[in-house]
């Protein structure tokens, strides 16, 4: 499979508590120790700009309607987009995210109940058209995750605070994304020890990173 850019777009999902930051600091780290340039980001709060559009939909105090949220959501993807991520796969770069448009799709699509279809689009087209070379989801049952997020002690923010239905959604949601693209999507137990997940996303990473732009490096 060849790519559109000459970089390397890996992003990881799943609900809140599944151990994404953990991984992503992984995979950096034994990117780095291979010589490759390495543009470790999030959404939101990838650019200042994010930082802005993160306080708003994450943690300000009063409700934010859902269409607007997705729209915020959206605006904050396309500025992240066009001025970090883009640039970094031009040069050749692994860009590693912390969430992307499947964030979006299941958690306004789904957990808001807005519709997988209209984010989706949304997403695509504030991208245009930009999808990620390899996408990890990590899966784990919320019950297991909201222990995990009680035991950091630390505030909730707005969608962790939400209640178990929202969440189910969206962990629903994710799986069947997962479902419907399985060559872009690699979906791992979050449950399993962080060093044999963080090994087998090495391994897909390491084949994906054997391929050139064009074809077989």
């Amino acid at each position: 499979m060849t790519r559109p850019h000459a970089g390397l777009f890996v992003t990881l999902e799943g609900g809140d508590g599944v151990g994404k930051t953990t991984q992503a600091a992984l995979l950096h780290e034994w990117l780095a120790g291979e010589g490759r340039t390495v543009v470790r980001t999030r959404e939101p709060g990838g650019t200042e700009v994010g930082v802005l559009i993160r306080d708003i939909v994450l943690h300000h105090r009063g409700e934010v309607a859902p269409r607007a949220e997705a729209l915020l959501y959206a605006a904050d993807r396309a500025h992240h987009v066009e001025t970090v991520v883009r640039p970094a796969l031009d040069r050749g770069d692994v860009v590693i995210q912390d969430r992307y448009l499947d964030s979006s799709v299941s958690y306004q699509g789904a957990g808001r109940v807005l519709g997988r279809d209209e984010v989706r689009e949304l997403s695509l087209w504030a991208t245009d058209g930009l999808l990620p070379d390899l996408t990890v989801l990590l899966d784990l049952d919320h019950a297991r995750a909201r222990e995990r997020l009680d035991a950091a002690d630390k505030p909730f923010d707005r969608l962790e605070a939400e209640e178990s239905a929202f969440h189910d959604r969206v962990r629903a949601e994710f799986l069947a994304l997962a479902q419907a693209e399985p060559d872009r999507f690699l979906v791992l137990d979050a449950a399993q020890p962080a060093a044999e997940l963080a090994a087998r996303i090495r391994s897909r990473v390491a084949r994906l990173l054997g391929e050139s732009v064009g074809g077989r490096g």
